[in-house]
């Protein structure tokens, strides 16, 4: 199963990339499934499929592997992106996300927030009905005075802990390509996208992995096949 899901994830990625143009400038998200995604473009621009493509990656990971496809990878300028492809951690039916379990949150939001439209690929476990159903949400704080962030970020109800770089205790502190902690929270009830001014304002927080009426539609591999989700007036 895990094989054949991998093999729709492909898929869905290739969905993705199918919308891509020749002469576009196009943002490259980051993760396991993004990763199918900037393969796929480096494939096409390897055929003379696509030509005059112009790329920002989302992290330093995702900018080796673009770059080692031949992709032409620059930085992140106040251009707008045509289309912006990347992952998700949560979907919601309306097409709200929660990212930045793979760390790159901020990177991404800087990119996408830019880009006239945003496509989400992603398997089925990541459906869910309400934001933080089933995954925490990832907080990217300032590594000074992190202590006193955390305490300011429970008092807002946050549960969780700074990720460390394994599954265990004992574990170095997870660092993100931008030098920062972050902090996966649960809040127990809480309408997270309400929340989001409010953990942005915090003193110490750099930002958060909601990624709200950012998102066009999404691909979503299945067991049964790849389901396209669009943003109601798409």
């Amino acid at each position: 199963m895990n094989d054949n899901l991998e093999a729709l994830k492909k898929v869905a990625a290739i969905r993705a990339a199918a919308l891509v143009e020749s002469g576009m400038h196009v943002g490259l998200g980051t993760g396991s499934t993004a990763k199918y995604a900037i393969e796929e473009l480096g494939r096409k621009v390897a055929a003379g499929e696509l030509t005059g493509l112009t790329f920002v990656a989302t992290s330093e990971a995702s900018e080796a592997l673009a770059r080692s496809l031949g992709l032409d990878v620059g930085p992140l300028t106040p251009r707008a992106f045509d289309l912006a492809i990347d992952g998700a951690d949560e979907i919601t039916p309306n097409v709200d996300l929660i990212k930045g379990l793979g760390g790159a949150l901020v990177r991404e939001k800087l990119v996408e927030v830019q880009a006239k439209r945003l496509i989400i690929i992603a398997d089925h476990t990541k459906l869910v009905t309400r934001l933080g159903e089933k995954a925490p949400l990832p907080i990217e704080v300032l590594k000074f005075g992190v202590d006193s962030t955390v305490e300011r970020l429970q008092t807002l109800g946050a549960v969780g802990g700074l990720r460390r770089r394994a599954d265990q205790q004992d574990a170095e502190l997870y660092v993100t390509d931008n030098g920062n902690f972050i902090f996966d929270a649960r809040f127990a009830g809480a309408d997270l996208a309400a929340l989001e001014r409010t953990l942005k304002g915090t003193l110490g927080v750099v930002d958060t992995g909601l990624f709200v009426n950012m998102a066009e539609r999404a691909f979503v591999a299945a067991p049964d096949g790849v389901r396209e989700i669009v943003r109601p007036g798409h």
